[in-house]
């Protein structure tokens, strides 16, 4: 028997998706449609976790909620090869589709390059089987939350690693975009920087995470849009996040990040890349919605923009 909390709760988890719809059917939504919009892992653990739930501890539990968002797309994490099927197995039941996928990797010493490469591959093996095109990856820093930076010699070897770990990528059909956080940006983004001067094009392209650029350069938009400028061509994915006077909102809508005019960048550029809301929590973030809620609301609002 359904009590009062769990009525209510059903009924608080449909609204995501009939936003969705309202809007589709009210034709305010033009160009960019639900199927166009993937969602990170990362996005939905984050919200789970503030509500006091692990994301994917019950499948069932997690993807009613993302569908009820009005969600389609989804950007899984892998650590292992034995993740993947499990995991389709569930998205082709909700009829769920997933383009690309983030997997962290580690090549910044000698010692671990050929582990972690060979790491990545499998999954690679595994994931191109379910329809995956593009391998995101965040080259671990020295210490994760640390201020240690890598050394030249350290990002000559990362560089070069990621080169060839694009390339092997390349030969299975699938493309590498680099992303980065915060840490990548200190002492000049020395690091971010010659993530991208020190590997060839064709086997190394960019996720462009226009929050943690915009926050490890000083929250700063000159140095985003001049990222943008410099390496355009190489983008083939954005992650979404917004945040307002610092903090990430509850919601992807207006604040620090002038997203309309990232929009129009790309557009005018011609580059139509692989988009992926990444909206999440952190200290005072404001709390007045329920995942459901506040996700299907960022879906809205990301569907207007880069309309």
């Amino acid at each position: 028997m359904t009590d009062r909390r769990d009525f209510l709760k059903t009924i608080s988890l449909m609204t995501g998706a009939t936003l969705v719809s309202q809007e589709l059917l009210s034709g305010s939504l033009s160009m960019l449609a639900p199927e166009q919009i993937a969602c990170q892992q990362y996005t939905w653990y984050s919200y789970f976790l503030r509500e006091g739930e692990n994301w994917l501890e019950d499948a069932q539990v997690s993807f009613d909620a993302f569908i009820k968002s009005g969600l389609l797309g989804y950007e899984p994490s892998f650590t292992n090869p034995e993740e993947v099927m499990p995991l389709h197995t569930i998205m082709e039941k909700y009829k769920v589709w997933t383009k690309s996928m983030y997997v962290n990797s580690a090549l910044h010493e000698p010692e671990l390059v050929e582990q972690s490469m060979a790491d990545i591959l499998a999954i690679a093996k595994k994931a191109k089987q379910i329809g995956i095109e593009i391998l995101v990856t965040n080259p671990t820093p020295i210490r994760w939350g640390g201020p240690e930076n890598k050394t030249d010699e350290q990002l000559q070897t990362q560089a070069l690693a990621l080169n060839v770990l694009g390339k092997e990528l390349k030969t299975m059909g699938l493309t590498l975009a680099y992303h980065n956080h915060d840490a990548e940006m200190r002492e000049s983004a020395r690091e971010f920087h010659h993530m991208l001067t020190g590997t060839e094009s064709e086997n190394v392209k960019l996720c462009l995470d226009a929050h943690w650029i915009y926050r490890g350069s000083g929250n700063s938009q000159v140095a985003l849009f001049d990222i943008v400028a410099m390496y355009a061509d190489r983008i083939v994915e954005l992650h979404l996040r917004q945040s307002h006077n610092g903090i990430w909102s509850e919601v992807f809508d207006e604040g620090d990040i002038d997203y309309k005019r990232l929009a129009k960048v790309l557009k005018n550029k011609g580059i139509s890349p692989q988009i992926v809301l990444e909206q999440a929590i952190e200290e005072g973030t404001p709390y007045t919605m329920n995942s459901v809620q506040a996700i299907g609301k960022s879906l809205i609002n990301v569907m207007k923009v880069f309309n």
